[in-house]
């Protein structure tokens, strides 16, 4: 995978997309074989190491800090003032001071997209981050997505069912019990 491009990988449910995620991005380890990042054994360079340098999770569930405000959650992983990224992301100065419980599913959403873009990580691993969303919504997500591969170098990597938001990708690939193989939609 290269940077500066979105990747797209469907499967049906329970094939182990978030697995692939989460083994990519250094949340688990796999039973035999080594996950390479940059030619180099994620396990042998530090898992903890591989997490806080090099990915950004964009989780299904969102992840955020629900005692903090999205202008909180975003200064975790960034030192440049949230505020912009967020209100470029659609939340109003006044929504990103609340805290996130009282934000809609969408502006979670926005909230846990934000927190990923403005870290340094190269790589933002992305799992369903449309699924709780609607049309509209899923649409604007999509594509702020997609720039962040095209117009700010990063490799975007999204587990989705959706095909609408695969179609946008620049290589879709399957993921089935036998394997992950490049697809055409």
């Amino acid at each position: 995978m290269e940077l500066g491009k979105m990747y797209a990988i469907l499967g049906p449910s329970g094939c182990g997309k978030t697995t692939l995620l989460s083994l990519l991005g250094g949340l688990d380890s796999p039973t035999s074989g080594q996950i390479l990042y940059q030619g180099k054994d994620i396990a042998k360079t530090g898992l903890a190491n591989h997490r806080s340098s090099h990915v950004a999770f964009i989780f299904q569930s969102y992840n955020l800090i629900d005692y903090l405000t999205p202008m909180e959650n975003v200064a975790l992983t960034s030192k440049l003032p949230p505020l912009p990224i967020l209100e470029q992301l659609g939340l109003t100065a006044e929504e990103a001071k609340r805290n996130v419980l009282k934000l809609s599913g969408g502006q979670q959403q926005r909230v846990a997209i934000a927190r990923a873009l403005a870290s340094d990580a190269q790589v933002i691993l992305a799992d369903e981050p449309t699924g709780n969303l609607d049309e509209d919504t899923a649409a604007e997500i999509t594509a702020i997505l997609k720039d962040s591969a095209h117009k700010s170098g990063k490799c975007v990597v999204i587990v989705t069912h959706s095909n609408e938001l695969a179609k946008e990708a620049d290589a879709v690939f399957q993921l089935t019990k036998g394997g992950l193989k490049l697809s055409k939609l």
